[in-house]
């Protein structure tokens, strides 16, 4: 065992959340910040080029995750969760868009109180430099710095121009949360370049003495002495280490690593626990529960023309719509791809994709073994709940009305996927089930909530574990009506006050 250093604060994964809270925190000269990273230091080539997000999702900087069978659809679906500095900033597809307000005010009915759309505002604002939108709603002078592709993939335009024809609002922001409709959606590059959030955070305040940052360390758990979190124990190459910490280690290793590491120490629901052969700290039932995902599901098309090669990240252009069945706020989103996003499809083409956005589908992530870096087992349970697959099935149908407007006349050739003679409610959902596949935004699993299968409280606390607080997606109580990773960066920049109070 290597001698043991303390520090004031330790960070678990240096992803979208870490980078946010080490930079953060160590903002204060006279506190020390231990960030922990499993993953490499050094970017991947690929990363800073947005049209080859998808050639990194086979590479050293995602985990591989794939998920067991799952039920409602009889496939195991890979994964893409983000592993090196910047985490799934550095891999995903650089979209940067809030949810709608009305999926933000769901988590206070669930539980979590202070974390509606309201309350997060400043925080969303607080990140970004946003200096072309309306500055009441929308931030400027953040860390990233966030646009709409200028001009956009003429696939994209077209796509836009085709929702509009089909009845839909244009959005003027798309981005902000306030807005229904068809829009051009914000995006992390810059001079067209990814902006991650080791780019825009970390890697400007990497000289900060007080701040150290520690690749390739597996996180093996969390210390707890008493009902106190003390400290981390973790391996690199040079072996096992342990960092003492006096005030509070937090985790921000996502909804798969923070469970993950909470249940290799003891943190989680105890039969589980058990049975995997570890040591019971304390019995917290939610820990790894409430999994949910952004389920995807492709119309593809043939181009009837080349469709020219872009410089972005092949998706420019995004709807945030209602189908038959919404409650509460929109819950469909449709996203024009320049690509054909569906697998084995060789010729020119596009896509425009359809994604569930308030999922009631729940599922767990749960421990294969006790052994540290053994693969968890992921269970999102994609479509599920039958209302999710009808969901599905609801944006197909407006999807293809959108295809076949006039705007898309000089793109449109055949239907590839799932085919123009596929038409009937059962065939679709067939459709639906055999093609859906991961949007990789996985949440849920240490929920904000005073309830018994709650894990942190509205500030972020483990239930139960003093010293001890998570601040990542995993705490989100219901999935946003969009990509997270804007949600992401607020949770953690709300995080920091916190911890700094």
């Amino acid at each position: 065992m290597q001698s043991v250093e303390t520090y004031d604060f330790v960070v678990i994964g240096a992803g979208t959340a870490g980078c946010v809270l080490a930079t953060r925190l160590s903002e204060d000269g006279d506190v020390r910040v231990l960030l922990l990273e499993a993953g490499n230091a050094e970017p991947l080539e690929a990363m800073a080029v947005p049209a080859a997000w998808p050639t990194l999702l086979q590479s050293t900087a995602n985990w591989g995750d794939v998920t067991v069978e799952q039920a409602a659809t009889g496939t195991s679906i890979p994964l893409g969760r983000g592993r090196g500095l910047g985490g799934s900033s550095s891999i995903n597809a650089m979209a940067f868009v809030r949810g709608h307000r009305t999926s933000y005010d769901a988590w206070v009915r669930a539980g979590a109180k202070g974390w509606g759309f309201d309350d997060l505002l400043p925080y969303f604002r607080r990140s970004e430099n946003a200096d072309r939108r309306d500055p009441a709603l929308r931030g400027v002078g953040g860390p990233l710095t966030v646009r709409s592709a200028d001009p956009l993939h003429p696939v994209a335009a077209a796509g836009l121009e085709a929702a509009v024809q089909a009845g839909h609002r244009r959005a003027g922001d798309v981005s902000g949360g306030q807005e229904e409709g068809f829009g051009a959606v914000d995006l992390n590059v810059v001079g067209g370049r990814r902006q991650s959030a080791a780019d825009a955070y970390l890697r400007p305040v990497l000289h900060r003495p007080n701040l150290d940052v520690v690749t390739g360390a597996l996180v093996h758990r969390v210390l707890v002495e008493n009902g106190r979190c003390v400290g981390v124990e973790y391996r690199t190459d040079a072996g096992v280490s342990v960092a003492a910490c006096s005030r509070e280690v937090v985790l921000c290793a996502g909804a798969v690593g923070s469970a993950q590491v909470l249940m290799q120490s003891g943190i989680g629901p105890a039969a589980h626990l058990r049975d995997v052969g570890v040591e019971v700290v304390l019995d917290l039932p939610g820990v790894g529960g409430n999994l949910h995902d952004h389920a995807i599901v492709p119309l593809v098309y043939a181009a009837a023309r080349p469709v020219p090669a872009t410089g972005g990240p092949h998706g420019e252009v995004i709807g945030m719509v209602r189908s038959h069945l919404a409650t509460d706020g929109p819950d469909l989103q449709l996203l024009f791809i320049d690509i054909p996003y569906a697998p084995g499809v060789a010729v020119d083409g596009y896509t425009i994709a359809v994604s569930p956005m308030l999922p009631r589908s729940r599922g767990t992530v749960r421990l294969s073994s006790a052994e540290p870096g053994a693969r968890p087992v992921i269970d999102p349970n994609h479509l599920g709940d039958e209302h999710d697959l009808a969901t599905a099935v609801a944006g197909l149908r407006l999807a293809r009305e959108i295809g076949r407007a006039a705007a898309l006349d000089p793109w449109r050739g055949e239907e590839l996927h799932p085919g123009q003679d596929v038409t009937d409610d059962a065939a679709l959902r067939a459709y639906a089930r055999r093609s859906t596949s991961s949007y990789f935004h996985l949440v849920g699993t240490c929920r904000i909530g005073q309830d018994e299968a709650a894990v942190v409280d509205p500030d972020l606390r483990v239930h139960g574990i003093d010293g001890l607080r998570v601040a990542d997606g995993s705490v989100i109580p219901s999935i946003p009506s969009a990509n997270t990773n804007a949600t992401v960066y607020a949770i953690a920049e709300r995080a920091a006050d916190l911890l700094r109070s």
